[in-house]
């Protein structure tokens, strides 16, 4: 295996983690998903070129790709910034957008008591459609 293989191969299962834990936080509430959320995976999947083999083998098992949590609070502001874009160009959601970013935000170990804020200040931020940059420098200032 080459050098470019390994690279790709670890980049692909990084992928399916990301998608792995997505399934996770949404298939968390209730066993099941809506169809808001389903359809939500099934773009999420497209843009992450997940296959449908892929797909199908992450929604019968989601343990099976390890989970790879960010530590760093600014780890942390980078999925928020980019599941946020995600979640705001997903305009079938509707007023479900805020919904499914707080679950994904609490997922991501923000605090349960300023979720709420931050879900609004993040989508504000996606509609303005600010760069990674400006988003993390304004998610760390929201308060001054």
């Amino acid at each position: 295996m080459s050098i470019a293989e390994l690279f790709d191969s670890e980049f692909k299962n990084r992928i399916k983690g990301r998608f792995s834990a997505a399934v996770r936080v949404l298939y968390a509430d209730e066993g099941k998903f809506d169809p808001d959320e389903k359809k939500f995976l099934d773009k999420l999947a497209v843009k992450l070129d997940i296959s449908d083999e892929e797909y199908n083998e992450i929604l019968k098992d989601p343990l099976k790709y390890p989970l790879n949590p960010p530590y760093l609070h600014v780890d942390r502001l980078e999925y928020l910034y980019n599941i946020s874009r995600v979640v705001h160009h997903d305009h079938h959601l509707g007023d479900k957008q805020e919904t499914l970013l707080r679950k994904f935000a609490v997922a991501l170990g923000f605090n349960h008591k300023n979720v709420d804020k931050i879900v609004t200040k993040a989508l504000m931020l996606a509609d303005k459609k600010v760069d990674l940059d400006t988003f993390t420098d304004e998610m760390q200032h929201m308060d001054n």
